[in-house]
């Protein structure tokens, strides 16, 4: 097998045959290479199930993973990567936004000797601006928290080699963040410049409640920098408590009928109790995905796995 394509799927029933459609006129254009197409349905609300089982009895490429319960895409793709046979991994967005048919446009940059080509943006075509934002934070994460350089862009569209995705596979955790599992298995990635496309139908699925849970994925699972920030943060304030405490212990014995201050006392006290607070909500945030590690929660969970039309599980 040398393309496998995996394409994590969420309420993508209007969408998916255009997707799959792209891919096979795209592989048609050079002869000789065998691939196989793994839709993973992420336990979606319509139909998406029975069309991925309707496609897989069609077409002997295709396969198709149903979850048990809703995941999220990282935890999707891991799921194809398991099941991918191919020498290159190829992923893929289920609602047309990603052109997926620049697939040889990967393919040629992965022979300039990358591990991983992921797509760079020139243009995207994100009109919320809860995405624009989240899109924002995302890439301060991974310059600040993870170290990316600057010069690289990681996307969710990206092809990789068959050892990388066999390594990031090997992460068992429920929280995974697909960015740092691709810098920390190698770092020889390229990019492809391209523009995104509009949504063929229907709207994203990221809210701010999945966006603010991807950011918490990134920090906690590959960075202890912000537990580094909470230690300078308390550092910080104790030198600023005690260069505080001397001045006013100055003040006093110079004027000594001076007040004290009940407005900049509580200020003080409001801050140093939220900066507390805060920290303690980041170790919390640590601890607790430690405890959900340790307590073995799944990182997904396969109903079924569709082949032919028949279930192989």
């Amino acid at each position: 097998m040398d393309i496998s394509f995996v394409i994590p799927c969420y309420c993508s029933e209007k969408n998916l045959e255009g997707v799959i459609s792209e891919i096979e006129a795209a592989m048609k254009k050079r002869e000789g290479f065998e691939y196989e197409i793994i839709l993973v349905n992420d336990n979606s609300k319509d139909n998406t199930k029975g069309l991925i089982n309707r496609l897989s009895k069609e077409n002997g490429r295709i396969i198709g993973i149903n979850f048990a319960k809703n995941f999220g895409q990282p935890n999707a793709l891991l799921a194809g990567f398991n099941q991918a046979s191919g020498k290159y991994i190829m992923t893929s967005d289920d609602d047309g936004q990603t052109p997926v048919g620049m697939v040889w446009d990967f393919y040629d940059k992965m022979q300039e000797g990358y591990d991983v080509v992921c797509a760079k943006y020139t243009e995207t075509t994100q009109k919320s601006a809860v995405r624009r934002f989240g899109t924002k934070v995302n890439e301060f994460m991974l310059y600040h928290m993870i170290d990316k350089p600057k010069e690289i862009g990681l996307s969710s569209f990206f092809m990789a080699k068959r050892f990388v995705v066999k390594e990031m596979v090997k992460y068992q955790n429920p929280y995974p963040y697909i960015a740092g599992l691709l810098l920390r298995t190698s770092g020889k990635i390229g990019n492809v410049h391209l523009k995104q496309r509009e949504r063929a139908t229907g709207k994203s699925g990221y809210n701010f409640k999945k966006l603010l849970k991807l950011w918490i994925n990134g920090f906690t699972a590959f960075s202890i920098k912000p537990l580094r920030v909470g230690s300078a943060l308390g550092f910080i304030s104790s030198v600023c408590g005690v260069l505080l405490g001397i001045i006013s212990l100055i003040r006093k014995l110079i004027i000594p009928t001076i007040q004290v201050g009940y407005t900049s006392q509580m200020a003080v006290t409001l801050f140093l109790g939220g900066l507390i607070l805060g920290v303690l909500g980041i170790i919390g945030e640590y601890t607790g995905r430690i405890y959900m590690c340790i307590n073995n929660q799944p990182q997904y969970v396969i109903e079924s796995i569709v082949k032919d039309g028949e279930d192989l599980l």
